[in-house]
């Protein structure tokens, strides 16, 4: 797919949805924490967050800036550098970013994030497809080049949902 390594689900109750990330960024902890836990770094990557209040029951709303979507909640944990937690709107649900130093001492940041919400099979290829093309452009905006959402199209989410669809397609029955 790209260098984002493959987001991974589980489904529960029939629509009930846990997406799992891992990403390896070879930028420093603190610099990975402002990209997912300020107003001033979401932009970059994700979305405008205004408010943002950053304490465990602090308001946050979310703007897409690829869209007119926009979700109110609250911060539901907040570790200053290793952990933000945002639950907002029923069909964004859970998010959350947990932040590590790398294993190899080199000052990169893994970050596990994870993703619960509620909704049918068909949203859920579309979150797995709409996390991985962020998580690209966070790596972007790491590198220095964030997102300019005014030339934003659906041609890469719309790449990596047909991606994720397939590879999850089921086998064909084989018959001897």
């Amino acid at each position: 797919m790209s260098e984002i390594p493959r987001g991974r689900s589980e489904t529960h109750d029939g629509d009930a949805h846990l997406l799992r990330f891992v990403v390896d960024l070879p930028h420093p902890l603190p610099l990975v924490w402002a990209a997912v836990a300020s107003p001033e770094g979401l932009p970059g990557w994700l979305c405008e967050a205004d408010p943002l209040e950053p304490r465990l029951g602090g308001k946050v709303t979310l703007r897409w800036l690829n869209s007119d979507t926009e979700v109110s909640g609250r911060v539901t944990a907040w570790d200053p550098d290793v952990v933000a937690e945002y639950t907002v709107g029923p069909s964004h649900g859970r998010i959350r970013f947990h932040l590590e130093p790398g294993s190899g001492g080199d000052g990169s940041t893994v970050l596990r994030f994870t993703n619960e919400f509620r909704g049918s099979a068909e949203y859920r290829l579309d979150c797995l497809a709409g996390w991985h093309e962020h998580f690209e452009r966070l790596a972007a905006a790491l590198d220095g080049h964030p997102s300019d959402w005014t030339s934003w199209s659906r041609e890469r989410w719309q790449h990596l949902r047909e991606q994720y669809e397939r590879d999850e397609a089921p086998w064909p029955k084989w018959e001897p």
